[in-house]
């Protein structure tokens, strides 16, 4: 009897550790697991726990949740399996989901000379390849509502828009959601307009109490530019100023950061999804917003172009990065 006990609570010992959250209250920390944001594949890979506190401006729910890879259909209006049972279990179709906050913490903002901060981050080198948009409310830091499309290149042939698709998301499971959905630029934008005037943030002439946030000035001084040429279009006017969140952090923090992931380390906020997938990175951005803003940082405008000229810009702080 004495051997089948102990064969017993040997057993029973192994079932307990094998689940995370008894692991994860009962002992050290376990390692990290990244799941790879994708539309039907979902990739995971593990790395090292590294020592940090969470940031006041996150919510800690996620840590002890099992954690889902976002539905890239559903991101673009596009999801046909909101029925499916199997297929909700599987997917997160929340956005907001990773950017909760302590409503404690809200009387720490300041006040914004902004209502709403439309975090941007592109991909693609050649031509923009996802166009993805978080609108945060400024006072409650809560995702109003996302845009997201993946973006088909209008200079390319097929063999080698599917290399470059391939390079690009193949590894991280994305490229069959890319092709099933990528639309044209101009199409994109069409439908970005109407999303923006669906949010009474654009009237024509300038965003209405809104401003895009970005890591850097490439995303529009240079890309937007650059990409509306090669499509054949006028620059919109709402692309014509814009936040660059790396100047921000300097002169708030008096602290250099290269990008994203240097600020996300230094404010000890983990990185969520892939790293490179616009979508996720947005996301990882928006974090970074919500930390500084509870912080008490004040958020406003740090480049402007000249509307006779749009090849020059104006950047509004002399302490920035180059």
């Amino acid at each position: 009897m004495a051997v089948v006990r102990t064969c017993l609570l040997k057993v029973l010992s192994h079932r307990r550790n094998r689940n995370p959250l008894v692991s994860y209250l009962s002992h050290s920390p376990p390692p990290l697991t990244t799941t790879t944001t994708a539309a039907s594949t979902t990739t995971t890979t593990t790395t090292p726990m590294h020592s940090f506190t969470l940031s006041a401006s996150l919510s800690t729910s996620h840590t002890t949740t099992r954690s889902k890879p976002m539905c890239l259909y559903h991101t673009q209006g596009k999801c046909t399996k909101m029925d499916d049972l199997i297929h909700l279990d599987k997917f997160n179709h929340d956005c907001s989901r990773d950017l909760q906050v302590n409503i404690a913490d809200l009387n720490k903002i300041r006040s914004q000379n902004l209502d709403f901060f439309l975090v941007l981050d592109l991909e693609g080198k050649v031509e923009i390849l996802e166009f993805p948009v978080l609108m945060i409310n400024a006072k409650t830091l809560h995702v109003e509502d996302i845009f997201h499309r993946f973006v088909r290149p209008s200079k390319m042939t097929e063999q080698i828009i599917n290399e470059y698709i391939e390079g690009k998301y193949g590894k991280i499971g994305v490229d069959r959601v890319w092709h099933d959905t990528a639309i044209p630029f101009t199409e994109v934008i069409d439908e970005f307009e109407a999303w923006l005037m669906q949010q009474k943030l654009w009237i024509g002439g300038e965003l209405n109490r809104a401003a895009f946030v970005t890591c850097g000035n490439w995303d529009l001084k240079t890309k937007v530019p650059q990409q509306c040429e090669v499509s054949r279009m006028k620059l919109p006017l709402y692309f014509m100023e814009w936040i660059n969140l790396k100047d921000i952090y300097l002169n708030f923090y008096n602290r250099r950061a290269t990008g994203m992931v240097t600020m996300m380390k230094e404010l000890q906020i983990p990185l969520v999804g892939s790293h490179h997938l616009g979508i996720d990175d947005t996301k990882n951005i928006a974090r970074v917003l919500q930390h500084m803003l509870i912080d008490g940082a004040l958020v406003q405008i740090t480049a402007r172009k000249n509307a006779r000229s749009p090849q020059d810009v104006n950047f509004l702080f002399k302490n920035r990065i180059r």
